[in-house]
């Protein structure tokens, strides 16, 4: 009697997609980044050459990390923001999506920004983003040592190294912003999220609670940072700050009242999700 086929590619995708999707709003998707993992090509390659292949063995073991919603990012090291691929690692968030519209607003509004500042900037992906685009020249800051390892590697694997500087510091703490120095473009992406928010697991159980978590209303980080800001900006210096979608108004009134101009950027969505302030 023969052997049965080896399950293909297409298969195995399939049918991991199918068990995903009792989690994954995107299950489709997390098994073919996971497939071409496990492959050791490029997703776009897979699709176009290998999915008549069989299924190498270690992608059973990669859909089992995703069913216990694991982040496909931590899984594969690296995540995709705004064109370029960024090292991860559960010491940072993830760069989403929904960020890019900070990078698109700064390009827009600031393309010629010689010197950008980043608040708590996690994987760099904000900053290096920027920089990348507009030849200009970084500060990132964070209060994570791990952080910022995890910054100081994007910037080798970029080759913006040279153009970037990394610091360790706490804007909860006094004085933190006190030798930084003024800057063209600031921007930031602060933790946001109300103390008794139900996030999903992959999020609540493999993110930096530090880097998400902000108060009761999700506001404290705001109302540390907005009163400081006028500090570290050069004449005609813009700030862009990420915020929740449920809170354009509230944090739109804490600027105003340190006499900012507000104006708001939505994301692919259509949601509130960046505050330009002048």
């Amino acid at each position: 009697m023969s052997e049965p086929a080896a399950m293909t590619v297409a298969e195995g995708i399939r049918t991991a997609a199918e068990s995903l999707s009792a989690f994954s709003e995107t299950a489709r998707l997390d098994a073919e980044l996971l497939m071409a993992d496990a492959l050791g090509i490029e997703r776009s390659d897979m699709l176009l050459r290998a999915m008549r292949d069989a299924v190498p063995p270690s992608f059973a073991g990669l859909v089992e990390r995703r069913s216990r919603h694991e982040p496909v990012a931590h899984i594969l090291g690296h995540q995709e923001f705004f064109g370029r691929r960024f090292k991860v690692t559960p010491d940072t968030l993830i760069p989403r999506g929904d960020s890019e519209v900070l990078v698109e607003a700064a390009l827009e509004l600031k393309p010629g920004a010689a010197c950008v500042l980043d608040l708590g900037t996690g994987t760099g992906a904000l900053l290096l983003s920027v920089i990348a685009e507009t030849g200009g020249r970084g500060v990132g800051t964070d209060r994570s040592p791990a952080a910022l390892g995890v910054a100081h590697d994007n910037a080798d694997l970029l080759d913006l190294e040279d153009r970037v500087r990394f610091h360790l510091l706490d804007w909860r703490q006094e004085g933190w912003a006190g030798e930084l120095g003024r800057f063209d473009l600031i921007l930031c992406n602060p933790p946001y999220v109300e103390e008794s928010a139900a996030l999903d697991p992959d999020v609540r159980d493999h993110e930096p609670h530090g880097a998400l978590f902000a108060g009761v209303d999700g506001l404290d980080d705001y109302r540390i940072l907005i009163p400081q800001l006028r500090g570290l900006m050069e004449d005609g210096a813009l700030a862009i700050l990420e915020i929740g979608h449920e809170q354009a108004e509230a944090v739109s009134t804490l600027a105003q009242t340190h006499e900012f101009a507000v104006s708001l950027r939505r994301d692919l969505a259509n949601r509130p999700r960046a505050l330009i302030l002048t």
